[in-house]
């Protein structure tokens, strides 16, 4: 009985090792693909009688594979704007289609590249999952992913929304006496024969509307009776914005006054669209448009009440020092990329950049556990725990390395010493099946 024990038992560490074998391999086999998780061999014995004390009965032995799914690969620059590594622990989440059929599967490989379709697509086309963001480049919700795809950004304009105006107004500047209304410096009213006041000092200011037109704004200084007091006018060409709510072209007007050291003492600028508008509000510009799609809300900031840091009032020429604006005409789409946070970033001809999506980093209370399926993705399972969507480099995910791919945790000279163990290993399994089968022979030879 205790020799044909021993010749399964042979049998069993044959197949033992080949299986390892096949680990190695496999490891040998992707020591070039991205992301790969090298497996290793574990044997473990296999006892078929727990009490030993009288009679010993051979069991064998059991091979099981265990992936080095935390272990990290070396991570190398490619260049590629798409590309991606995880720097610590998580995945990508990705899926095998992007109508939302497939369960989301989870992979170290993060070459991605645009299809014609628009969607970010692993080399072994599963589809990039990630968080779509909002105008504000926020989650629109945390808790759904869907196929990134930058189809529908082929163009972008911006809408002017902030602008700073940095000046100096003359303090040696002619006092002009008598009473002036709203919109007197409203200087295209002149050519429509109505009597305008020239400025003592003007600047045009280029803004886009939310179409991508470029617009001209004026701004208007008139040194007045007072204790350094100026009227501000803002108005537009009269054949750029709706007559009726903005009269000679007139935008907005009020006055700015100065303290003794240069800084502005009091500031209150009221926009005349819309009507209930008042000192301080945002600057609304009804363009000449007839669906209104193009009208403009923007936030001037003149300087801080007491401060230098817009306008001034010096013994000096009256000159703009700087004007800082946003907003930006027609783009066309001519770049796509993945930042170090994560965000799927836009780029357009017209030098704005939009974040459109987040890609979340999936991470798992043992994530040794996950089943490995072709194309280098894994899938959940019960011993792996639910998968936990985190930002980069947050809540115990890795950091993305941006325009990196991660290698292989394979290490050749291991695994060729692996081979040299196993080859032994199979080899004097072998010599035990030969050896125990000469034994059988001698018994048999027995009976003669």
């Amino acid at each position: 009985m205790s020799l044909f024990g021993s010749l399964f038992t042979g049998v069993s560490g044959l197949a033992a090792q080949s299986r390892s074998m096949s680990v190695i391999s496999d490891n040998v086999a992707n020591v070039s693909t991205i992301g790969y998780k090298g497996g290793v061999s574990n044997f473990a014995s296999l006892v078929v009688s727990p009490d030993q004390q009288r009679a010993f009965s051979p069991g064998g032995v059991q091979h099981s594979t265990r992936f080095l799914v935390e272990k990290q690969g070396l991570v190398q620059a490619t260049g590629s704007a798409t590309d991606a590594a995880i720097v610590g622990n998580g995945f990508f989440v990705v899926a095998q289609d992007p109508g939302g059929n497939s369960p989301p599967l989870y992979t170290r490989a993060g070459s991605f590249t645009p299809d014609a379709d628009g969607y970010l697509r692993s080399a072994n086309g599963f589809y990039l999952l990630g968080w779509k963001l909002d105008t504000s480049e926020q989650p629109l919700d945390i808790n759904v992913t869907q196929p990134v795809n930058v189809r529908d950004l082929n163009a972008t304009t911006v809408a002017t929304a902030r602008l700073k105006l940095g000046a100096n107004l003359d303090s040696g500047q002619e006092i002009h006496t008598g009473a002036y209304a709203s919109g007197d410096m409203a200087e295209f009213a002149a050519t429509n024969g109505a009597s305008g006041t020239a400025p003592d000092f003007k600047r045009q200011i280029q803004v886009y509307d939310s179409l991508g037109n470029a617009r001209s704004i004026t701004v208007a200084f008139l040194r007045t009776p007072g204790a350094a007091t100026w009227s501000v006018e803002l108005y537009a060409d009269t054949a750029d914005i709706e007559s009726g709510t903005h009269p000679n072209g007139l935008l907005g007007s009020g006055t700015v006054s100065f303290n003794g050291n240069g800084s502005i003492a009091s500031l209150a600028i009221t926009p005349t669209y819309p009507a209930s508008a008042v000192a301080g509000d945002p600057l609304g510009i009804d363009w000449l448009n007839s669906a209104n799609s193009a009208d403009s809300s923007i936030v001037i900031d003149w300087g801080a009440i007491g401060g230098t840091d817009g306008l001034t009032q010096f013994a000096g020429e009256s000159a703009v020092s700087f004007v800082t604006k946003d907003g930006a005409g027609f783009g066309e789409l001519n770049a796509v990329r993945i930042d170090e946070d994560g965000f799927v970033e836009a780029a357009f001809s017209n030098g704005e950049v939009r974040r459109i999506f987040q890609i979340p980093v999936a991470t798992f209370a043992n994530p040794s556990a996950l089943q490995p399926r072709s194309g280098n993705v894994f899938a959940m399972t019960r011993a792996s725990g639910d998968a936990n969507l985190q930002t980069a480099g947050s809540g115990g995910a890795g950091q993305i390395s941006p325009a990196a791919l991660e290698a292989a945790n394979v290490d050749l000279a291991d695994e060729f010493t692996k081979m040299i163990v196993t080859q032994r290993a199979y080899s004097a399994n072998a010599k035990v099946i030969t050896t125990t089968d000469d034994m059988l022979d001698e018994l048999m030879r027995i009976k003669r």
